[in-house]
């Protein structure tokens, strides 16, 4: 999936030229919504059809300071999945250092029109389909940069040992 970009405007910034914390929720929300878009389901499609998906709960790492005019992407990934309850969760990335200035996620449920919890699997079993691929696909990316990750560390590990001997 492309990351969602973002540049900085004035409006979101305090007097110190730095953005406001309440930013950072709308900034995942828009990275919610192209990611949903990307995978092929808007939320306005999903409101048409009478799905609607309230924010349960939202937290936010803030790790660097981010200011006016600075570019950032955005990483969204459904985190977790399971038909009734989503999870995304968010990385936003300085596009000139490329150093995660923010992590956070978002917490989701289904309702239908009246508000009452539905699962997707039994409703709209289309739209399911479309939220659980992104889910494996991501549950399969984590293996491979875990596997990445173990690798550059058993090489880093061999390397140090060579040096002790």
């Amino acid at each position: 999936m492309k990351l969602y970009r973002h540049k900085v405007q004035y409006y979101e910034t305090d007097q110190m030229g730095i953005v406001h914390h309440s930013n950072y929720i709308r900034w995942f929300e828009e990275a919610r919504i192209n990611l949903m878009d990307q995978m092929g389901i808007s939320y306005k499609r999903m409101e048409d059809m009478g799905i609607i998906s309230p924010v349960l709960s939202v937290e936010a790492d803030f790790l660097r300071m981010v200011r006016f005019g600075g570019s950032v992407l955005i990483r969204a990934v459904i985190a977790e999945y399971n038909g009734i309850k989503l999870a995304v969760s968010y990385q936003v990335i300085d596009r000139n250092t490329n150093m995660v200035q923010c992590k956070g996620i978002t917490r989701h449920c289904f309702l239908n029109e009246k508000g009452r919890p539905i699962s997707l699997k039994k409703s709209f079993p289309e739209i399911h389909k479309l939220f659980e691929q992104e889910y494996e696909k991501e549950k399969q990316s984590e293996v491979k940069d875990g596997n990445k990750e173990n690798h550059k560390n058993h090489k880093k590990r061999t390397k140090e040992d060579e040096t002790e001997v």
